[in-house]
């Protein structure tokens, strides 16, 4: 994966040219009912412990436990090799294929119409194209809600004001988290300032490290780890840090003081629950990422439970059920965050 196809993502997809011909719904056979354990596979351009797809990976792990599908999967599949794994998944008979294609739109696409009673859940910063491919359905992370509490928190445990933030790529799926989370720390740290940071990689330690270790040379006395190796550089150098997508205060207890958890299981269960009632059509998977849909949460506090002031704890809480009624929408931001 390159940092100019990945950022350039929203460029990447080219659908048919005006004047060309596109096949209507109507002409694809219907998916059928899903009868018995669901055939599943899922394709992953990183290995399977990576934040994001770990998140799938998990959910399709208390499907197949359950008895609701059947689950096999590829990791490390280059952007090269994609389609082929597509297709071949297809050929062997699999209902349901789970992957991501920001950076394979085009050849993701293409499987899809060429498999019309195949169904397809994939992650994307694009909307689902009925008209070209029914079976397509799309999903996303939207975990801001998550990520502005966690920020309400750091604002709160940060001495000095000044927040370092690691990310992978500023794409809107990063971007979006990272300006919720600095929506929350302005909550309770107005004048507070970030120093923001892309490394050009999904997964990448050793350089979201390093990068983490010069904003705290820099002044950074709390670190955003929208990236694994941005705590170890926070533990290191004894100071906090806020964890994204995943929990990972076990590994660092002294270190990681809040988590914003992406749980996919509601988008994969409603994908289920359609196919088994012959329903699955392109649609748009996004919105069961949402707290008040169970996709999103605050991780425990944990070790930090006695450590974080209990009118702050007071904060969060009351905001979570203000998003939760719907009395409350946390911003769905797009836009780079910048240094400030």
């Amino acid at each position: 994966m390159t940092n100019v196809f990945r950022v350039n993502k929203r460029d990447v997809l080219k659908f048919t040219a005006a004047g060309a011909l596109l096949p209507l719904a109507g002409m694809f056979p219907r998916l059928a009912n899903a009868a018995g354990p669901i055939k599943t596979a899922a394709i992953y351009t990183v290995p399977v412990e990576q934040q994001w797809v770990s998140r799938i990976h998990k959910a399709a792990t208390i499907a197949k436990d359950r008895g609701d599908i059947e689950y096999v999967f590829s990791e490390k599949v280059s952007n090269t090799d994609y389609e082929r794994v597509m297709r071949e998944y297809c050929e062997a008979g699999n209902q349901l294929i789970v992957g991501e294609a920001f950076a394979v739109e085009d050849a993701a696409r293409a499987v899809a119409k060429d498999y019309p009673d195949r169904a397809f859940l994939i992650g994307s910063s694009f909307k689902p194209d009925a008209a070209a491919a029914p079976n397509f359905a799309v999903f996303d992370n939207y975990i801001q809600d998550a990520s502005y509490l966690s920020g309400i928190v750091a604002g709160a445990m940060t001495k000095t004001g000044k927040i370092g933030m690691v990310g992978g790529y500023p794409i809107p799926e990063v971007n979006r988290l990272m300006n919720a989370f600095m929506a929350g720390v302005r909550e309770t740290r107005a004048d507070a300032t970030f120093l923001v940071a892309f490394i050009g990689s999904w997964f990448d330690p050793p350089k979201a490290k390093e990068t983490a270790l010069a904003q705290i040379d820099a002044g950074a006395d709390l670190l955003y780890a929208e990236r694994f190796g941005v705590s170890d550089a926070a533990k290191e150098k004894g100071i906090l840090a806020v964890g994204n997508v995943i929990d990972t205060q076990t590994d660092y207890p002294d270190t990681v003081v809040a988590s914003a958890l992406w749980h996919f299981e509601p988008t994969l269960d409603a994908a289920i629950a359609a196919l088994k009632a012959g329903a699955f059509k392109a649609d748009d998977y996004g919105q069961y990422s949402f707290m008040k849909a169970g996709g999103s949460s605050l991780a425990p506090y944990g070790t930090f439970e006695s450590k974080i002031p209990d009118d702050v704890k007071a904060k969060v809480a009351a905001k979570e059920a203000d998003i939760k009624s719907g009395a409350f929408s946390v911003a769905i931001d797009d836009n780079e965050p910048k240094s400030s």
